[in-house]
Parts: structure tokens; C-alpha cells; sequence
């Protein structure tokens, strides 16, 4: 099997479901603002129904390709801890994560996801240029 088509298989069902939440239910496909409303007890069935699809994800990823899928962590934990923590702050500053601004803001032509998703990425390589430079 051609190696990028599960990738390609991966982003045509974020990019459908994404789509079919804004259009169907009004809501930006956010992980961080699905899992902040389920928090709070808002929209329980719909924020449930989202993160369980991307549950069993996996389990779809096993039905259609016969394996699961290849997960390489090359991280320590203490550096996966730090950027975990370091992901959360910035998206609860940011309003959201790469998700919501990425896909969905993005493609809306969202001025804030725009400065949002560029904040992201420049972050995102700093850390890993210093993480790398101090040999984490």
C-alpha cells in the first residue's frame, strides 16, 4: 500500500468532520474548546460524540487497513510533559489549537487563525530547535 494513503485517508475524514459539525451544528472543530464545553457540561451529547469518534479512530484506522496504526515517539517523557503543558497553555491563550484554527479557521479565511496557526508553527519550531539544542 502506498504509504501516504492513510495520511490522506486521516485528513479527508478531519476535514469531513469538521465540516459536517460547523454546517450541521454551528460548532468550530476545536479539541480544545470540544473538551473545555464538555468540562463545563455544554452540548454533552454532541462535544461526546466528537471525542469518541476520535477514540476509535484507531479502531477504524484497524478495520480499514488491516493494522494499527504506526506511532513513533522518539521524546522522553519529561520533554512529552513539558509540551503537552506547553500545547495547553498556548491553546487556552490562543483560543483554541491548531485544530480549530488550522482546519476550520483557515479555511473560514479567519485573520485570527491566521496570526494563530503562524504563532503555532513559529513556536513549535523554536521549541523543538531548543529542546534539540540543549539535547532533550
Amino acid at each position: 500500500m502506498t504509504t501516504y494513503l492513510p495520511s490522506l485517508f486521516g485528513g479527508m475524514l478531519i476535514g469531513l468532520s469538521a465540516a459536517m459539525l460547523l454546517l450541521l451544528n454551528g460548532h468550530i472543530a476545536g479539541i480544545s474548546g470540544i473538551v473545555g464545553r464538555l468540562a463545563l457540561g455544554v452540548g454533552v451529547s454532541v462535544n461526546l460524540a466528537f471525542l469518541t469518534g476520535l477514540v476509535l479512530g484507531p479502531l477504524v484506522f484497524l478495520a480499514a487497513f488491516g493494522h494499527w496504526p504506526t506511532v513513533t515517539i522518539t521524546a522522553i517523557w519529561p520533554t512529552i510533559i513539558v509540551a503537552g503543558l506547553l500545547v495547553g497553555t498556548g491553546s487556552r491563550m490562543g483560543c483554541g489549537c491548531t485544530s480549530g484554527h488550522g482546519v476550520v479557521g483557515l479555511a473560514r479565511l479567519s485573520p485570527r487563525s491566521v496570526a494563530a496557526v503562524i504563532t503555532f508553527l513559529t513556536s513549535g519550531v523554536v521549541a523543538v530547535t531548543l529542546s534539540k539544542g540543549l539535547g532533550l
